[in-house]
């Protein structure tokens, strides 16, 4: 299966329809916040050779740079024990972090998701039990949310809530869904038993037709949840305090080719280390036992590629990923049944790789976000190796001299003390206003609902066949004229919007989210009760969509939209 795409082509007119509506009130925040990240802070956590954080430093031991140059540091705070400490005299004039005051509490604010997709439920339930039993670690200032996927859909079990009684209950709710782990395990197993039928050999370097066929299955079921987790990210955008992501992971591969091929991982020898050239390069067994040349398979999305979404989101907003290791030490999988006729040395060390290559993934995430990778009895102290970890830390902040530019920057943070390690993420991308509405969107389309998004009147035809395994559909919105910025343009009034359209397919593929501009020009006084409606042709893959369509004003920054199904 290939990375699906579910084209919209928009074919639009306007009209103008008599009716009257009425500005709803703005719901509280609680996901799918807009952005405004002009300062940017970075979370830095100083250790010395025992691993042990350093306190009482000062703005002049660090050196920030980002894209090779230094630049300076314009807020600085130390978060001791998880309170904000008074800066020294010898800050000097730099200010400490917004919204910090010296001597009072530092909130984390958790954000927890349930992978149920690739987790299995056993191994699922007994993580979260044991952050149910954690929840005494949560500070007095902090507050966590709980989301689940299955694949398909994004769930919110709680938004967030400082409320232990309300947490647990949010978390028994998460042990009684469904858990699709071992279908999962079945795909690996079928997966094994056609490669142990085949009579042919790789060519050239490549995976088998069985192989290549499992790989592009998974890179899709992968693709999807780490769409969700960044996804996750942007609908809980910003809340106050520190912002943790524990990811509970069933299992995704950092090198699919190596994961998937019968054999090929036991040519590596050190696939944890980064560098290594081990992930990434997977090499090919013969059925003799003989090692060739490394898989070229150009086509697979895998290792750094696949994972960027999350990486990139987590950085953009500022969470610190710390990743669960739910399945633990890799027991599910019987070495006989999975390699008759082999050695259990041989079999045993394969599936030792195997859980490395999917541990690998979790490491990456961590280091690149400035987090730690909670693998096999850490997952069940998730909690409080996360909440020990973020108490005490260093809030550096600096205001970016670029525009709003969607670009990469990379940021590095050294102290000029010998002895010290620093950890903290890697790169920052300065996010448009654009593309923070398409994440806001995306957020609507995933939870069903968010704040500070208005309502939009959605009609939406039945579904008509237009050709092979396409439908059409016809689409019409209505927002009220005085809800939109008119501005005047000679003898017209003109408005300057832009429509979204997102899709959602069963199997849990998203799609672009293309921006549509539209121009409103109404001659003469507008008369606010009048609303304006947009219709549009959508042409869409044939089977059954979860559909989202969002008007964007920016002049000002309102967003409505409305979430409809389609059905062939």
């Amino acid at each position: 299966m290939r990375l699906r795409n579910l084209p919209a082509a928009l074919a639009a007119a306007l009209l103008a329809l008599p009716a009257g509506a009425q500005t709803p009130a703005a719901p509280p925040p609680i996901f799918g916040e807009m952005i405004d990240v002009r300062v940017v802070n970075l979370e830095v956590v100083v250790t010395d050779r025992d691993g042990l954080p350093v306190a009482g430093l000062t703005p002049a031991d660090f050196v920030l740079t980002v894209d090779g140059e230094e630049v300076s540091i314009d807020y600085f705070t130390e978060v001791r024990g998880g309170t904000a400490v008074e800066l020294s005299a010898q800050a000097g004039m730099i200010a400490g972090v917004p919204d910090l005051v010296p001597g009072t509490p530092v909130g984390t604010s958790y954000l927890l998701f349930v992978d149920d997709y690739f987790s299995v439920e056993r191994d699922r339930d007994q993580v979260l039990r044991g952050v149910r039993e954690q929840l005494g670690q949560l500070g007095p200032a902090d507050r966590m949310a709980i989301v689940a996927y299955d694949g398909a859909k994004l769930e919110m079990l709680s938004s967030w809530s400082q409320s232990a009684p309300e947490l647990e209950r949010a978390l028994r709710k998460a042990t009684d869904r469904p858990a699709h782990g071992l279908k999962r395990l079945s795909e690996r197993r079928t997966q094994v038993e056609g490669n142990l039928a085949a009579t042919g050999s790789r060519v050239g370097g490549r995976l088998d037709v069985h192989e290549l066929a499992y790989a592009e299955m998974l890179e899709q079921q992968i693709a999807n949840s780490v769409s969700a987790a960044a996804a996750a990210l942007r609908g809980f955008a910003h809340p106050p305090g520190r912002k943790v992501f524990l990811l509970l992971s069933g299992g995704m591969p950092f090198d699919i080719t190596e994961f998937v091929s019968r054999e090929s991982a036991a040519a590596r020898r050190d696939p944890l280390r980064p560098g290594g050239g081990r992930l990434g390069r997977s090499a090919v067994t013969s059925r003799d036992g003989s090692i060739g040349q490394p898989f070229q398979e150009p086509g697979i999305t895998q290792g750094e590629r696949l994972l960027a979404p999350l990486v990139d989101t987590a950085n953009r907003l500022g969470y610190t990923i710390f990743p669960v290791d739910v399945p633990g030490m890799d027991t599910a999988f019987d070495n006989s049944a999975e390699y008759p006729g082999s050695s259990r040395e041989g079999t045993s060390f394969t599936a030792f790789l195997r859980e490395n290559n999917t541990q690998y993934s979790l490491v990456h995430l961590a280091e690149r976000t400035g987090g730690e990778a909670l693998l096999n009895a850490g997952r069940l102290r998730a909690l409080e190796r996360a909440a020990a970890a973020t108490r005490t830390y260093y809030w550096l902040g600096f205001t970016p001299t670029w525009q709003r530019n969607d670009e990469r920057h990379d940021v590095e943070v050294e102290v000029r003390r010998a002895g010290l390690s620093v950890t903290s993420r890697s790169d920052f991308v300065d996010t448009s206003r654009a593309a923070e509405v398409s994440m806001a969107v995306e957020s609507v389309l995933l939870f069903g609902a968010g704040p500070n998004v208005r309502p939009l009147e959605l009609t939406v035809t039945p579904a008509e066949r237009s050709s092979l395994g396409r439908m059409r559909v016809d689409v019409s919105v209505a927002v009220p004229a005085g809800e939109i910025t008119f501005l005047p343009d000679g003898e017209l009034n003109v408005a300057e919007l832009e429509l979204r359209v997102a899709a959602v397919d069963e199997a849990g593929a998203r799609s672009p989210i293309p921006v549509l501009p539209v121009r409103l020009a109404i001659p003469g006084t507008v008369d606010p009760a009048r609303p304006v409606t947009y219709s549009a042709t959508l042409e869409l893959r044939r089977e059954r969509n979860r559909l989202v369509v969002a008007l964007y004003d920016p002049a000002a920054g309102a967003i409505w939209s409305a979430t409809t199904e389609v059905r062939p």
